[in-house]
Protein backbone atom coordinates (compact mmCIF):
# COMPACT_ATOMS: atom_id res chain seq x y z
CA UNK A 1 0.00 0.00 0.00
CA UNK A 2 1.29 3.46 -0.38
CA UNK A 3 0.88 5.87 1.91
CA UNK A 4 1.02 10.09 1.40
CA UNK A 5 3.53 8.59 -1.41
CA UNK A 6 5.57 5.99 0.87
CA UNK A 7 5.08 2.60 -0.33
CA UNK A 8 4.23 -0.14 2.67
CA UNK A 9 4.95 -3.78 2.25
CA UNK A 10 3.30 -6.27 4.88
CA UNK A 11 5.66 -9.58 5.89
CA UNK A 12 3.20 -12.57 4.92
CA UNK A 13 5.07 -14.53 7.50
CA UNK A 14 5.09 -12.28 10.94
CA UNK A 15 3.04 -9.58 9.61
CA UNK A 16 5.17 -6.51 10.10
CA UNK A 17 4.31 -3.43 7.88
CA UNK A 18 7.52 -2.18 6.52
CA UNK A 19 8.58 1.25 4.08
CA UNK A 20 10.09 0.18 1.03
CA UNK A 21 13.89 -0.19 1.26
CA UNK A 22 14.70 2.49 -1.09
CA UNK A 23 12.78 5.23 0.90
CA UNK A 24 14.50 4.58 4.55
CA UNK A 25 16.14 7.54 5.72
CA UNK A 26 20.35 7.28 6.29
CA UNK A 27 21.53 7.32 9.70
CA UNK A 28 22.79 10.77 9.75
CA UNK A 29 19.24 11.86 9.12
CA UNK A 30 18.02 9.62 11.99
CA UNK A 31 20.71 11.21 14.20
CA UNK A 32 19.87 14.63 13.26
CA UNK A 33 16.27 13.89 13.93
CA UNK A 34 16.00 12.32 17.24
CA UNK A 35 18.52 15.01 18.69
CA UNK A 36 14.90 17.35 18.05
CA UNK A 37 13.69 14.88 20.51
CA UNK A 38 13.58 15.90 24.87
CA UNK A 39 14.48 12.76 26.19
CA UNK A 40 16.72 14.04 29.80
CA UNK A 41 17.62 11.44 31.80
CA UNK A 42 16.32 12.89 34.80
CA UNK A 43 13.06 13.87 33.20
CA UNK A 44 9.96 12.34 35.17
CA UNK A 45 7.59 12.19 32.38
CA UNK A 46 10.34 10.26 29.98
CA UNK A 47 11.01 7.84 33.24
CA UNK A 48 7.57 7.23 33.48
CA UNK A 49 6.93 6.34 30.41
CA UNK A 50 9.76 3.99 30.19
CA UNK A 51 8.60 2.50 33.74
CA UNK A 52 6.45 0.87 31.30
CA UNK A 53 9.02 -1.44 30.50
CA UNK A 54 11.23 -1.19 33.72
CA UNK A 55 8.38 -2.63 36.31
CA UNK A 56 7.46 -5.72 34.83
CA UNK A 57 11.41 -6.17 33.75
CA UNK A 58 13.01 -5.86 37.24
CA UNK A 59 10.33 -7.86 38.52
CA UNK A 60 12.04 -10.95 36.71
CA UNK A 61 15.62 -9.81 37.02
CA UNK A 62 17.86 -11.96 39.73
CA UNK A 63 19.77 -9.22 41.76
CA UNK A 64 22.86 -7.63 40.52
CA UNK A 65 22.19 -8.94 37.03
CA UNK A 66 24.43 -7.79 33.83
CA UNK A 67 22.47 -5.76 31.30
CA UNK A 68 22.52 -4.01 27.95
CA UNK A 69 20.82 -0.91 26.53
CA UNK A 70 20.25 -1.78 23.22
CA UNK A 71 19.42 1.51 20.90
CA UNK A 72 20.18 3.75 24.10
CA UNK A 73 20.14 7.19 22.37
CA UNK A 74 21.37 10.62 23.53
CA UNK A 75 19.67 9.71 27.15
CA UNK A 76 20.02 6.98 28.40
CA UNK A 77 17.41 7.29 30.99
CA UNK A 78 16.50 3.64 31.03
CA UNK A 79 19.84 2.06 32.07
CA UNK A 80 20.09 4.80 34.83
CA UNK A 81 16.92 4.03 36.10
CA UNK A 82 18.32 -0.10 36.16
CA UNK A 83 21.34 1.06 37.11
CA UNK A 84 19.49 2.81 40.48
CA UNK A 85 17.50 -0.66 40.74
CA UNK A 86 21.15 -2.27 41.50
CA UNK A 87 22.00 -3.87 37.77
CA UNK A 88 24.75 -3.00 36.05
CA UNK A 89 24.41 -1.46 32.66
CA UNK A 90 26.38 -1.53 29.18
CA UNK A 91 25.45 0.71 26.19
CA UNK A 92 25.13 0.93 22.56
CA UNK A 93 23.78 2.97 19.90
CA UNK A 94 25.27 3.35 16.30
CA UNK A 95 24.49 6.99 16.39
CA UNK A 96 25.47 7.90 19.91
CA UNK A 97 27.08 4.77 22.03
CA UNK A 98 28.80 3.64 18.71
CA UNK A 99 31.43 0.99 20.94
CA UNK A 100 30.64 -1.71 18.70
CA UNK A 101 33.13 -3.76 21.47
CA UNK A 102 30.08 -4.45 23.40
CA UNK A 103 28.25 -6.53 20.88
CA UNK A 104 30.82 -9.14 21.53
CA UNK A 105 29.78 -9.26 25.30
CA UNK A 106 27.05 -11.57 26.56
CA UNK A 107 24.15 -10.06 29.28
CA UNK A 108 21.73 -11.02 31.59
CA UNK A 109 19.21 -9.10 29.69
CA UNK A 110 19.36 -6.65 26.45
CA UNK A 111 16.34 -4.01 26.69
CA UNK A 112 15.04 -2.10 23.31
CA UNK A 113 12.92 0.67 23.90
CA UNK A 114 11.88 2.61 20.95
CA UNK A 115 14.40 1.12 18.71
CA UNK A 116 12.55 -1.91 16.51
CA UNK A 117 10.72 0.44 14.54
CA UNK A 118 13.96 1.70 13.60
CA UNK A 119 15.73 -1.43 12.54
CA UNK A 120 16.45 -2.37 8.58
CA UNK A 121 16.67 -5.20 9.12
CA UNK A 122 15.13 -6.80 12.11
CA UNK A 123 15.86 -10.62 11.74
CA UNK A 124 19.68 -10.11 11.69
CA UNK A 125 19.10 -8.16 14.84
CA UNK A 126 17.20 -10.01 16.55
CA UNK A 127 19.74 -13.07 15.47
CA UNK A 128 22.50 -11.12 16.95
CA UNK A 129 20.90 -10.27 20.09
CA UNK A 130 20.13 -13.75 20.66
CA UNK A 131 24.08 -14.36 20.46
CA UNK A 132 24.69 -11.45 23.28
CA UNK A 133 22.06 -13.55 25.72
CA UNK A 134 22.89 -15.67 28.28
CA UNK A 135 20.54 -18.75 28.79
CA UNK A 136 17.82 -18.11 30.59
CA UNK A 137 18.35 -13.91 29.85
CA UNK A 138 15.96 -11.94 29.08
CA UNK A 139 15.27 -9.47 25.93
CA UNK A 140 12.69 -6.55 26.93
CA UNK A 141 11.07 -4.64 24.15
CA UNK A 142 8.99 -2.04 23.25
CA UNK A 143 7.35 -0.33 20.88
CA UNK A 144 3.89 0.89 19.54
CA UNK A 145 1.81 -1.94 18.20
CA UNK A 146 0.06 -1.78 15.33
CA UNK A 147 -3.55 -2.74 15.64
CA UNK A 148 -5.68 -2.14 12.48
CA UNK A 149 -4.76 -1.57 8.91
CA UNK A 150 -7.81 1.63 8.82
CA UNK A 151 -5.75 3.75 10.81
CA UNK A 152 -2.34 3.03 9.71
CA UNK A 153 -2.65 6.32 7.28
CA UNK A 154 -3.33 8.55 10.20
CA UNK A 155 -1.19 7.15 13.42
CA UNK A 156 1.40 9.26 14.47
CA UNK A 157 3.96 6.55 14.82
CA UNK A 158 3.79 5.97 11.09
CA UNK A 159 4.12 9.94 10.45
CA UNK A 160 7.94 9.67 12.35
CA UNK A 161 10.51 9.87 10.25
CA UNK A 162 12.34 7.27 11.39
CA UNK A 163 10.03 4.87 12.14
CA UNK A 164 10.33 2.21 9.05
CA UNK A 165 8.89 -1.01 10.70
CA UNK A 166 6.11 -1.33 12.85
CA UNK A 167 5.08 -4.49 14.30
CA UNK A 168 1.95 -6.20 15.82
CA UNK A 169 1.59 -8.23 19.22
CA UNK A 170 1.46 -11.22 16.83
CA UNK A 171 4.44 -10.54 14.99
CA UNK A 172 6.62 -10.15 18.26
CA UNK A 173 4.98 -13.61 19.19
CA UNK A 174 5.78 -14.74 15.84
CA UNK A 175 9.59 -13.84 16.53
CA UNK A 176 9.31 -15.75 19.38
CA UNK A 177 8.21 -18.45 18.70
CA UNK A 178 10.21 -18.97 15.44
CA UNK A 179 13.37 -18.85 17.43
CA UNK A 180 12.13 -21.02 20.61
CA UNK A 181 11.89 -18.07 23.19
CA UNK A 182 8.90 -17.45 25.46
CA UNK A 183 7.32 -14.11 25.13
CA UNK A 184 5.06 -12.39 27.29
CA UNK A 185 2.89 -8.95 26.87
CA UNK A 186 2.52 -7.25 30.81
CA UNK A 187 1.31 -4.42 29.12
CA UNK A 188 0.00 -2.79 26.19
CA UNK A 189 3.33 -1.95 23.77
CA UNK A 190 5.53 -4.09 25.75
CA UNK A 191 6.86 -7.40 25.03
CA UNK A 192 9.47 -9.81 27.63
CA UNK A 193 11.31 -12.80 26.16
CA UNK A 194 12.99 -15.13 27.96
CA UNK A 195 15.86 -17.49 25.99
CA UNK A 196 15.77 -20.98 26.91
CA UNK A 197 17.91 -21.60 30.56
CA UNK A 198 20.54 -24.58 30.18
CA UNK A 199 18.19 -26.81 31.68
CA UNK A 200 15.50 -25.90 29.15
CA UNK A 201 17.46 -26.90 26.54
CA UNK A 202 18.38 -30.25 28.71
CA UNK A 203 14.74 -31.28 29.04
CA UNK A 204 13.87 -31.44 25.44
CA UNK A 205 16.64 -33.01 23.95
CA UNK A 206 15.60 -36.46 23.17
Amino acid sequence: MTVDGQRYWRCGTCEATFLDPSQRPGLAEERAHYLTHENAVDDPGYRGFLAKLATPLLERLSPNANGLDFGCGPGPALAAMLREAGHKMALYDPAFAPDEAVLAEQFDFITCTEVLEHLHEPARVFDRLATMLRPGGWLGLMTSFQTDDARFATWSYRREPTHVVFYRQATLARIAETRGWRAEFPVKDVALMRMPADQDADSSAP
